[in-house]
């Protein structure tokens, strides 16, 4: 049964990690390609944010495989042989305690290591790309705007790098919009940041409130393009990038850091153990959920929307508790209340199901002599 179970979870993890990944991939390629961006950053940042979908996947594809497995057993009579043999619906969820263990392990090691270094990392390689010129300014034929009040335009790049027909509007300024155009353009860097040096070209400077109009030949110019390529905006961590002890022993630093409440950064470090917990629960009622039923030629049906429903139940119960940890630090054991009641649950179905069938009272009369 134990073996079932893995192979099972193994291809509904699959199946869902794939769903995931491909919706949170399409996002990406459209930002970063727009951007300019190589196919090979897409496939780094979509690598990097796998670590993040597979712990979300993780506790529905081990409900999904206990629930299916428990009901090929049941539909195969494989149960019902089983248990006519002697065996308790006890000792039968023992493989399936042994399997949301061995998911929970997974777990543990994504929301404890993986997850928090893939989102760091992707942290720092978004803060890298932010401030790539090449990416941002050196795209033929279209109008690109770098920056809020700034629109950039490249006819065509040589294989020398020189930029030809270059056109820059900074509308940056209150009451001031200046248009610079050139035939002729290079980009150059130096110890003050990226500039560039526009040849054989004009710049025209309307005053907004008067209306007036006036214009500048140049054979050269130099126009600082740093402010451009800005890194704004990625600077600061956020919790779920901050390591578990972290997060626990420096609480109110990490709380300051990240401008977060307290209980926020509580929450986050002890989801970090309840999702983990999540993975067994979720294992657990798709058992036992079907073992309440027993053997029916029907099939079990209703036992299966009884479980998932179970399982939402166990959810909502999770968002329940969290605004009132969020809003006091020192709830944070509610954050396991989900995990106290899935368990629950599952003990209750599961002494359900091991009760032995007792006909009512005056159901059965001897037959007359």
């Amino acid at each position: 049964m134990l073996s079932q179970l893995m192979v099972l979870f193994g291809f509904f993890a699959l199946v869902l990690v794939s769903v995931y990944w491909v919706n949170r991939a399409v996002v990406l390629f459209d930002r970063l390609i727009a951007d300019g961006h190589s196919a090979g950053v897409f496939l780094e940042f979509s690598a990097l944010s796998l670590p993040s979908v597979i712990a979300l996947v993780l506790p529905m594809a081990s409900f999904a495989a206990a629930v299916y497995v428990t009901n090929r057993l049941s539909s195969e009579s494989e149960l019902t042989v089983v248990q006519s043999l002697g065996y308790s619906p006890w000792r039968l969820a023992r493989p399936v305690l042994i399997f949301g263990v061995l998911i929970a392990a997974m777990m543990a090691m994504l929301t404890h290591v993986l997850v928090p270094a893939s989102l760091e990392q992707l942290r720092l390689r978004e803060r890298e790309i932010s401030g790539s010129l090449t990416a941002r300014l050196l795209r033929e034929g279209v109008f690109l705007h770098p920056s809020k009040g700034v629109t950039f335009y490249i006819r065509d790049i040589s294989d020398r790098g020189e930029l030809s027909d270059v056109l820059l509007s900074d509308r940056r300024q209150p009451g001031r919009e200046v248009t610079y155009t050139a035939e002729k353009a290079y980009l150059i860097r130096d110890d003050d940041g990226p500039k560039l040096a526009m040849v054989e070209g004009m710049a025209q400077t309307l005053d907004l409130e008067t209306e007036r109009l006036s214009t500048t030949n140049f054979a050269d110019l130099t126009y600082d393009v740093s402010a451009l390529v800005t890194q704004a905006g990625v600077g600061r961590r956020k919790a779920n990038f901050v390591p578990t002890w972290e997060l626990l022993t420096r609480t109110d630093a990490v709380a300051e850091e990240v401008n977060d409440e307290p209980g926020e950064v509580l929450e986050e470090a002890h989801m970090r153990f309840q999702n983990p917990l999540l993975c067994i629960v979720a294992a657990l009622i798709g058992y036992s959920g079907l073992m309440v039923g027993g053997y029916s030629r029907f099939g079990v049906t209703k036992q299966i929307v009884g479980a998932i429903f179970l399982l939402v139940v166990v959810k909502l119960v999770e968002s329940g508790v969290t605004d009132p940890v969020r809003a006091n630090a020192r709830l944070w054991p509610l954050v396991y209340l989900p995990s106290v009641v899935g368990f629950g649950i599952a003990f209750g179905l599961l002494w359900t199901a091991s009760r032995p069938f007792r006909p009512k009272r005056g159901a059965t009369q001897e037959a007359p002599a």
